[in-house]
């Protein structure tokens, strides 16, 4: 099976995933089309394969990957998790999402460290008793280097 290089910084996105007065503690994550770019360029486009099915409730994705050594589909399954927006189509991509972790996309993101961004009290906002991040504020990775075991160093 071919190699899956690992993500650019270009590819991964960011969230803030707890947001308090003097900061935020940040994510970083990979979207469907990222995915979708990487089973092209590394097996073809014609050379993968994507379905879902459901299982006891659960809309499962399966990503099917042409082995041309063992001429046959390897096939990777896991299951998606409704999004707040679009509760169906959030689920599928979701699941597509974590089958490409299954494939081998982005699991370098798993080894990444605890993010803390320090904020001014002008980027944040508190409404009850929850702090959120003014509109403006955004977070992307601006560079990233891997050591010699595909971990974020």
């Amino acid at each position: 099976m071919k190699e899956i290089r690992t993500l650019k910084a270009s590819e991964i996105e960011c969230r803030a995933q707890q947001v308090k007065q003097n900061g935020c503690i940040i994510l970083v994550y990979k979207d469907a089309r990222v995915d979708m770019k990487i089973l092209d360029e590394t097996f073809g486009n014609e050379n993968w394969q994507r379905t879902h099915e459901v299982i006891n409730g659960n809309l499962f994705c399966n990503v099917e990957v042409w082995d041309a050594d063992k001429k046959c589909w390897v096939k990777k399954q896991d299951v998606g998790v409704e999004s707040n927006t679009e509760a169906q189509k959030g689920e599928a991509s979701d699941a597509f999402k974590r089958a490409c972790f299954n494939v081998g996309i982005g699991r370098e993101l798993y080894t990444a460290p605890f993010i803390w961004i320090a904020l001014e009290q002008s980027e944040v906002y508190n409404k009850g008793d929850k702090w959120y991040l003014n509109s403006g504020v955004k977070f992307s990775v601006k560079d990233i280097e891997y050591n010699e075991d595909r971990e974020i160093s």
